[in-house]
């Protein structure tokens, strides 16, 4: 179906006689009667004081002011008509959201956004990063990627990325504090702290120390630091203020690059991760998305 166009009143009558050179066609043409079309010639005529048109036994001829009137009219009309479709369009235009956290949203999701836009450059995607999703929530129309454990997210859960952490520092970092060849050794550094709210649901330095049975004085640490979002706790580790947990998956592509470097043993939690929900009313659009989403996960598996 076409497009209705903008009323744009005398303008655009005017334009499509000039056009057309008839009274009739132009008011086929806008849908409009030709006593209509021509009572609104002669009010034009009347108003501006000149004759626009010549009658001819078939049709009528531009005048000479006539012409020079089209030739503005006609770059006003479409100008307007071209800016319109673009509203439309854009306003048309497929959109997909999705919620997951500051930290997969900044440090995975949009240094990767350019290769789903190249994929579907007819979809919109909307992220809506929040601290962390809350288990239970649900979204009938959005895709999420949320961290938590199978048992809370359920069967239809797919786990995208399972929780792989270790020490991460800048080289520098390790020149001036290090070696940390013996994990005890972590210990005496400064420390970046994700703050959460107890307990934390990932792994924290805590954890971290529990697991390898390393034991840290809580009052002997050298002036630890504190953050409430990764991405800060990444930045500080960046600029060689300490040592951070760094997660696997989210940190890959500062390693490559040698921004930083791995200080410490690795742990892992197999059924804790990032999971993708998908939407409880899925459609083509957010299939494209988790589809993507999966593609582009598992080509970062070693497997």
């Amino acid at each position: 179906m076409a497009e209705r166009p903008v009323d744009l009143g005398w303008l655009r009558i005017f334009v499509e006689v000039g056009r057309a050179g008839s009274l009739s066609s132009a008011a086929t043409s806008l849908g409009l009667t030709q006593p209509a079309v021509s009572y609104q010639i002669r009010r034009i005529e009347e108003q501006m004081g000149v004759a626009l048109f010549h009658r001819q036994h078939r049709g009528v001829e531009l005048s000479p002011e006539g012409r020079r009137l089209l030739e503005i009219a006609e770059k006003a009309v479409g100008g307007v008509d071209s800016l319109v479709h673009s509203f439309r369009a854009e306003a048309e235009r497929p959109v997909v959201r999705l919620r997951t956290d500051y930290a997969f949203s900044a440090l995975w999701l949009i240094p990767r956004m350019h290769r789903f836009r190249s994929a579907y450059p007819e979809l919109d995607i909307q992220i809506v990063a929040t601290q962390r999703h809350e288990p239970g929530q649900s979204y009938s129309s959005d895709v999420a990627v949320v961290f938590g454990t199978r048992q809370e997210f359920g069967q239809e859960a797919v786990l995208l990325l399972p929780e792989k952490v270790g020490p991460v520092c800048t080289q520098g970092f390790v020149d001036k504090y290090g070696p940390f060849n013996d994990p005890g050794h972590l210990v005496r550094a400064t420390l970046i702290h994700l703050d959460t709210e107890a307990p934390s649901p990932w792994f924290d330095w805590k954890s971290y120390f529990a697991e390898l049975g390393i034991i840290r004085d809580t009052y002997a640490g050298h002036g630890d630091l504190r953050f409430n979002t990764y991405s800060l706790v990444v930045q500080a580790a960046i600029g060689e203020q300490g040592l951070a947990l760094g997660w696997m998956g989210l940190v890959d592509q500062l390693l490559a690059g040698r921004m930083l470097v791995t200080a410490g043993p690795m742990l892992e939690t197999p059924d804790r991760g990032y999971w993708l929900l998908p939407p409880k009313s899925p459609g083509m659009h957010t299939a494209r998305l988790t589809d993507w989403l999966v593609t582009e996960l598992a080509a970062m598996s070693p497997d």
